[in-house]
């Protein structure tokens, strides 16, 4: 096999979402071919899976100005800065667009099956960084195809690998033969048959994030309206209560994210959710009417529920890359660099400082995890956060290793977030899961008063 020569070659992105669709618009605009391999049959498709989900951050924070560059001469027209897009207004008013600009940059219905340097498997060294990247496919006809690469960027997110119920990380007992019972994503109460299966019903939710914020408020809402009557929801923590577990309140610089919180909040203080505290699921048990039994790891058993939502965050995907030699934190599975400081046991999306190709590189030189997949499993990213990695790994690409080191980038302080989560609330816009200690298992009705600011988990 003789490979090309390395600097003729493309920088591979892998995944068209909205960290690697800027990552490729950093790339053109820095005079870089990038080429986007994207699973799917469209830009964002993790994004248009939770569609019905609204973000809690504005169109001014999840749009990369690199990138509305590239859109200007389009006619492209950026939306309200301040108004809170749904996850499928920006998979369509953003992320599609930017993938049409960029034309036959971006490839659709393509797997990466796997990486590694042309010729040289993990354990050789010799000449090894001189070799380009090995890129192996498989297109959605079943073709193979192997590609090259001067340098890979992985911005293939963690939306495909979530987190089980269980509480030591692993999926509980009989937690896959439940699996008829169970979904691990925000339920789109909207359409009529997912409506059907949680209206009146008794539902779990694991979870102490933003997405478990918004199934919450999610199921009070359809507690509340005239075909849900009956709904309960039960919040299931794997910690204790604080005054930090919902967030920043009406003090959160993420208006939108503290607005969330004090939904959740209401959620329970009107009855329509129990709240269930340091409990670490261990088993799933069958009633005799069909529906699950919660058992913790103390023995101790809830009452059966219908369903079971687990929000208990996700987790890198890093199979693909074994024949690479990646430098992870042994926690979090995120760059060794990049660990202290976004380890959720010490900040929140605020308090991450800012950073870009030093604290992203690994040992495989040439090679970066970039956008929700950079922090493992720590579930405090934020887009903007993405963009600020991939503009500074472009520049480095390019040689510009003074722009590369010139971090800049200003987060808004917020309690504990872990992505999109705003509930569907029409004047939400005007409104201005990590893990954590257990507290003694108990079930109550809460009523604290309005959350203090947090800056961790």
């Amino acid at each position: 096999m003789n490979a090309p020569v390395t600097t003729d070659l493309p920088v591979v992105v892998i995944g068209a979402g909205p960290t690697g669709l800027a990552a490729a618009a950093h790339l053109v605009d820095r005079g870089l071919t990038p080429l986007v391999l994207e699973a799917g049959v469209a830009a964002g498709t993790a994004v248009r899976e939770w569609a019905h989900v609204r973000l809690f951050s504005t169109w001014s924070e999840v749009t990369d100005p690199v990138a509305e560059k590239l859109l200007a001469p389009t006619g492209w027209v950026k939306p309200d800065a301040a108004g809170y897009p749904s996850g499928g207004d920006w998979a369509e008013r953003y992320l599609q667009p930017l993938a049409d600009v960029l034309g036959e940059r971006v490839r659709f219905g393509v797997t990466l099956t796997g990486v590694s340097r042309t010729g040289r498997d993990r354990i050789v060294d010799a000449d090894r960084e001189a070799q380009p990247f090995v890129v192996h496919v498989t297109h959605a006809d079943g073709r193979e195809e192997r590609l090259f690469a001067r340098a890979v960027i992985d911005a293939s997110g963690t939306w495909t690998t979530p987190g089980p119920a269980g509480g030591s990380g692993l999926p509980a007992l009989g937690e896959k033969a439940a699996s008829d019972r169970i979904t691990y994503r925000v339920p789109d109460l909207k359409d009529p048959a997912v409506r059907a299966r949680y209206a009146g019903r008794r539902t779990a939710v694991i979870g102490s994030g933003a997405s478990a914020f918004t199934a919450l408020a999610h199921l009070a809402d359809l507690a509340k309206s005239a075909d849900g009557t009956g709904t309960k929801g039960v919040w299931i923590l794997r910690r204790g209560l604080s005054g930090s577990t919902f967030g920043g309140g009406t003090a959160d610089q993420l208006p939108a994210f503290g607005a969330l919180g004090l939904a959740a909040k209401a959620a329970v203080d009107d009855g329509h959710a129990d709240a269930v505290t340091g409990f670490r699921a261990d088993a799933f048990e069958r009633a005799t009417d069909g529906r699950l039994i919660l058992v913790g790891e103390d023995g101790r058993s809830l009452d059966p529920v219908d369903e079971v939502i687990v929000l208990t965050g996700f987790r890198p995907d890093l199979s693909f890359l074994s024949e690479l030699r990646l430098g992870l934190d042994e926690r979090l599975q995120a760059p060794t660099g990049l660990a202290p400081l976004i380890d959720p046991n010490q900040h929140s999306c605020g308090t991450v400082y800012p950073h870009g190709v030093k604290e992203l590189s690994h040992p495989e030189k040439g090679v970066y995890l970039v956008g929700m997949k950079s922090y493992g499993r720590a579930p405090t990213f934020l887009a903007m956060t993405g963009y600020e990695q991939v503009r500074s790994i472009a520049a480095a690409l390019a040689g510009d290793r003074e722009a590369a080191e010139r971090v800049e980038l200003t987060l808004p302080e917020t309690g504990v977030c872990g992505g999109a989560g705003l509930f569907d609330d029409p004047d939400a816009r005007q409104d201005g899961d990590g893990g954590g200690c257990c507290g003694t298992p108990t079930t109550l009705q809460i009523g604290v008063g309005t959350p203090a600011r947090s800056d961790g988990c």
